[in-house]
């Protein structure tokens, strides 16, 4: 899944790295029991606006919490949130499913973006630099996101892989990315269905508050490297913010995106411990919007990158 802790050595000696590359299985746990939580509380707050104006923000609140699924993913590609290898992958399924971003297919794009942190033409995650601000917020919107993902999850289904996809995939594991796309393709028709008959509790607590949480999702997503060099250091190509404890919760402490790309070994839990061990060798911005101020002035100014 990654280069290993060969970055962080060259700034923290491997006797201090060691230790905090060690799994534990309560920290993902405790994770998971507060997102449970977490979504309970917002699915109340739904229920209790049901019949007024405040049910939109409720559902806003609800979908910020579902869109940080991707965060719980995220930590179980890298096979760092629990111990067990089954217990990573079935986690990273359900989560994916639950957000339109299939786990198989993502676990490998994923390893060629730690492989090209954003090498144009080489990461297969790369967010571009926004040409203008209206391109920025159509970014934002999240549009984009849903397009490309239902119609990646469509095109797959069908048994059509892109170039960069073959590139990326194994060729042992195609099929079943494959098969992947086609089992979340029935039960997303599925959930249409049943949505279209009358099951609308999918809709009020499920789908919108997806599209409602997504611009927030994409806002954070482009903190992390959006407008950085466009090189293979990860102190100049990565962004590490510092967030308020709620959003580092919910983000995996995926906050300091800096530290995990020096060692993507390192498991969320012990990235904050991480970023006390560099001492500052990777520069830490002040909260998210820290990091599109920056992206803000790129876009001024016409400049290059900025990190």
């Amino acid at each position: 899944m990654s280069k290993g802790p060969f970055f962080a050595q060259t700034l923290v000696p491997l006797a201090e790295l060691r230790p905090l590359m060690a799994r534990s299985n309560k920290p993902a746990v405790r994770q998971i029991f507060g997102s449970v939580l977490a979504l309970s509380g917002a699915g109340m707050l739904v229920w209790a606006a049901r019949d007024s104006w405040l049910v939109w923000p409720a559902m806003f609140t609800m979908g910020l919490i579902w869109v940080h699924l991707f965060a719980a993913q995220h930590e179980c590609a890298h096979r760092t949130a629990f111990r067990s290898m089954r217990a990573n992958n079935w986690l990273a399924w359900v989560c994916g499913a639950l957000i339109m971003v299939p786990a198989l297919h993502f676990r490998y794009e994923h390893t060629a973006h730690h492989t090209h942190t954003n090498l144009i033409g080489q990461d297969s995650e790369l967010i571009p630099m926004p040409a203008t601000f209206p391109a920025y917020f159509w970014y934002l919107s999240g549009l984009p996101y849903w397009a490309s993902n239902g119609l990646g999850i469509l095109r797959r289904s069908i048994g059509k892989l892109t170039g960069e996809e073959i590139g990326f995939i194994p060729t042992a594991w195609r099929r079943r990315v494959i098969w992947e796309s086609r089992v979340l393709l029935v039960l997303y028709a599925a959930a249409g269905l049943a949505i279209a008959t009358g099951a609308y509790a999918l809709l009020f607590y499920w789908v919108i508050p997806l599209l409602l949480g997504q611009p927030v999702m994409r806002f954070i997503r482009m903190t992390e490297h959006v407008g950085c060099a466009h090189e293979r250091d990860p102190a100049r190509n990565t962004r590490s913010t510092r967030v308020a404890w709620p959003w580092q919760f919910l983000a995996w402490n995926m906050n300091f995106h800096g530290e995990h790309h020096l060692s993507p070994l390192v498991p969320f839990h012990a990235l904050p411990a991480l970023n006390r061990l560099l001492q500052g060798q990777i520069p830490v911005r002040k909260g998210y919007i820290g990091g599109h101020r920056e992206i803000w002035g790129s876009l001024r100014s016409g400049k290059g990158p900025v990190c």
